[in-house]
């Protein structure tokens, strides 16, 4: 189907970033095919099914790099006994507990969940980490499953670890690799892998010449809290993006989240090797695990993207966080400006380029439709000039009223198409006290 999303201002974004008001994006199956203005599009285009978008700004569909699933049905539970004091009493008190906890019908209802919340803030694609130990095999699979009917965009890995049982995970993961190979634009695969103080030497191995011979990447929590940091030192006597690259995990196609407390030789090693740093500040803000060096990790040529980490799915509140954050930590009211927007709209779509092969990120002819399209009327001119500034002081703000992935309109007018929202939330609401009764028991 040949589709106008006419009459909006369109931002491209892209090397060139253009900004078209009474613009037209003309979409054709799973690509764009045309934009420009909006009269023009419709003597060019008279067929074509029309989706007015007057008083709304056009933007491609945002990127999420690192995500946690698996722990929507945490969202208001109390947790038992003291609250946990640092980081590690965080994973053995919720995290831990969480994911034993989770049964097959839970896994596909906390994929399903964060999903719909993607699709309503014009997230459409995701890097999800999942981990579900007491329903491991085949846990992949359902989270595809609920991709697919979802409509949008996922690669998705498995976190190995030897905490429950040495490797667990490791068939999981090199299973769905072989199964999805190169992908095939929708979703995609990377060896998952939990952090390095989890990890035995044997079982890190093991991971990393599966992926190789996956030609994936791996997709690690690096350096989160200090004690990952301390835990390699005292264990193998060496840093862990030193441990990590010697044993092979570096590369481009890696990810290695957080890195919030690596040294600079450390940062050398990560841009030498064209690994992926993945930012999350609100959540490391959350458990005051401490601030990651972006701004020296970018000034060094390091490939950092932005993600969540399982506390939402607004890319656009993700933004706006990193760049207040990065401003106060720098006590510095002239950086993050450049640098948070950066993440969100140019890093993570090369983050993706890598993963699926595709080139997201921009609006133009070829380059597959995937869009975010927001109710925002500017009060003041909008320009290739200014578009930054409303960007953080405006856009974080606006409310997405329609979101297209793969030239499939999966939300109009503020209403999910693609899923049931209010009977998948019902079902969660009766299943959640059952999952929280049973990591009581843990």
């Amino acid at each position: 189907m040949t589709t106008r999303f006419e009459n909006g201002i369109v931002v491209t974004l892209g090397e060139k970033n253009r900004v078209l008001w009474n613009a037209t994006v003309v979409t054709d199956g799973e690509m764009v095919v045309a934009l420009g203005d909006s009269d023009a599009m419709k003597h060019r285009y008279p067929e074509a099914k029309s989706v007015e978008c007057s008083g709304k700004i056009i933007l491609p569909g945002f990127i999420c790099a690192h995500h946690h699933f698996y722990s929507t049905m945490a969202r208001g539970m109390a947790i038992p006994g003291e609250p946990a004091k640092n980081f590690v009493e965080i994973l053995e008190k919720l995290w831990w507990k969480v994911d034993r906890a989770l049964g097959e019908e839970d896994i596909l209802l906390s994929a399903q969940l964060p999903l719909i919340d993607c699709i309503r803030n014009g997230t459409t694609t995701v890097i999800d980490h999942h981990a579900s130990p007491s329903m491991r095999d085949g846990s992949l699979d359902i989270i595809e499953n609920a991709v697919r009917q979802a409509g949008l965009r996922a690669s998705l890995c498995y976190e190995v670890s030897d905490r429950n049982v040495i490797g667990g995970g490791i068939a999981e993961n090199e299973r769905f690799i072989k199964k999805v190979g190169q992908g095939d634009g929708q979703i995609a695969a990377m060896m998952g892998l939990h952090a390095s103080f989890t990890l035995s030497d044997e079982t890190l191995e093991k991971c990393v010449g599966i992926a190789k011979d996956g030609n994936v990447g791996c997709h690690i929590h690096v350096a989160e809290d200090l004690s990952d940091r301390e835990d390699s030192l005292k264990k193998y006597n060496t840093t862990i993006v030193n441990r990590l690259q010697k044993m092979g995990a570096a590369g481009k196609k890696s990810i290695f989240v957080h890195c919030v407390h690596i040294d600079e030789a450390e940062m050398d090693i990560v841009a030498k090797t064209g690994t992926i740093v993945v930012h999350n500040p609100e959540s490391n803000m959350n458990n005051a695990v401490g601030v990651t060096p972006i701004l020296k990790m970018l000034n060094k040529g390091i490939l950092v993207g932005l993600g969540t980490d399982g506390m939402g799915s607004d890319m656009l509140a993700q933004m706006r966080c990193a760049y207040l954050l990065h401003r106060l930590a720098n006590r510095d009211p002239r950086v993050a400006f450049m640098e948070a927007p950066q993440m969100l709209l140019q890093n993570n779509a090369e983050i993706v380029k890598r993963q699926f092969g595709l080139r997201l990120g921009e609006i133009a002819e070829g380059r597959p439709a995937d869009l975010a399209i927001l109710d925002y009327c500017p009060p003041t001119p909008l320009s290739e000039a200014n578009f930054l500034g409303h960007l953080i002081f405006g856009l974080v703000d606006a409310v997405v009223d329609t979101t297209v992935c793969r030239g499939k309109i999966l939300m109009q007018g503020k209403k999910i198409i693609s899923m049931d929202e209010d009977s998948l939330a019902a079902r969660s609401r009766e299943l959640a006290p059952k999952m929280w009764q049973r990591l009581q028991e843990l």
